[in-house]
């Protein structure tokens, strides 16, 4: 281990997922696998918005932003991950790994911003569907974005420069495939009571209230639509709302059981698996629930598609 000024190490040694040196070349065929499906799916997600006028809607709008943010999101960890794996090393550098930390808490919290935006925005169009296009003008749009963006990043900036602050004497290895947070925390030899404090007020209050947004929002929709029974209006409900409450589930599900179910020092493998769900496998499906259960996708899809064999 190497210190700079006797007070922090100049690299972290990263031990990556807890499975067997045999494995690793399966494993990490099996994660470039899932990483290239983010990329082209989401990918596609955006063209198809950007190339069809028929989604050149607020929800498709929020959709295309959430899409980047995934790509974003799996491109922070995946790649050092599986260049780790390749190489067979484990290191990373202490700015590398501060700036990782960074930009995983940033397109995290974006993440989580733009599904409360979303859902929004299918509260508004079933709601008030007399107002939607009053309400969710072009500029609310922008504008909610904007602020997204502000938030995430002075959340992710405070805990950035919280950490910048700590030592770490006792040790240079962390249990995980990629600098997390609570992780570096625990290694750290200082003082972790104002970082810890900053994690449980304005970090919860990133995750639990915009959760709460969303659930307040369904709440109305669903007393909307019973208000007003009719088998239309449910499949209406449904064919907008299902694909937004599956992403919702995989999103918050896996952030509830990394960060809020409590944890023992035997759990850490569960943790470590746990974020490869929230950093792989849930952006990763995203554009599978989308295109899957999403009428206007596919129609895109398929225009697109038609556009492109009538060219030929």
């Amino acid at each position: 281990m190497r210190r700079e000024n006797q007070s922090s190490v100049s690299e972290f040694l990263l031990l990556g997922l807890p499975i067997q040196p045999e494995e690793q070349g399966m494993y990490c065929t099996l994660f470039l696998a899932m990483y290239l499906t983010t990329l082209l799916g989401n990918l596609l997600i955006i063209l198809l918005i950007r190339l069809d006028s028929h989604l050149h809607t607020p929800m498709y709008f929020f959709l295309s932003h959430l899409a980047l943010t995934d790509i974003s999101l799996s491109s922070v960890t995946a790649p050092k991950m599986l260049m780790n794996m390749l190489t067979q090393t484990q290191s990373i550098s202490y700015a590398g790994c501060i700036c990782q930390e960074f930009f995983f808490v940033l397109f995290a919290d974006l993440d989580s911003f733009l599904l409360t935006s979303m859902a929004y925005d299918r509260y508004v169009a079933i709601c008030h569907p007399l107002h939607y296009p009053r309400i969710m003008s072009q500029n609310l749009c922008f504008l909610l974005v904007i602020v997204s963006w502000i938030l995430s990043s002075a959340n992710a900036l405070l805990h950035t420069l919280l950490l910048a602050q700590l030592s770490f004497l006792r040790g240079n290895t962390l249990p995980h495939f990629f600098c997390d947070l609570s992780a570096l925390l625990k290694l750290s030899s200082s003082d972790t009571t104002i970082n810890q404090l900053a994690i449980l007020t304005e970090g919860s209050a990133i995750v639990t209230l915009p959760l709460m947004c969303i659930l307040v929002s369904y709440g109305h929709i669903g007393a909307t639509i019973l208000r007003r029974p009719s088998i239309k209006g449910i499949c209406k409900a449904l064919s907008t709302c299902g694909s937004h409450l599956s992403v919702v589930s995989l999103y918050y599900g896996a952030i509830i059981a990394l960060y809020f179910v409590p944890s023992s020092n035997s759990s850490k493998d569960k943790d470590v698996i746990m974020s490869v769900l929230y950093t792989l496998v849930t952006p990763m499906l995203n554009p599978f629930i989308y295109s899957l259960r999403n009428r206007d996708m596919k129609g895109a899809l398929r225009n697109i598609l038609r556009r492109g064999i009538i060219s030929l």
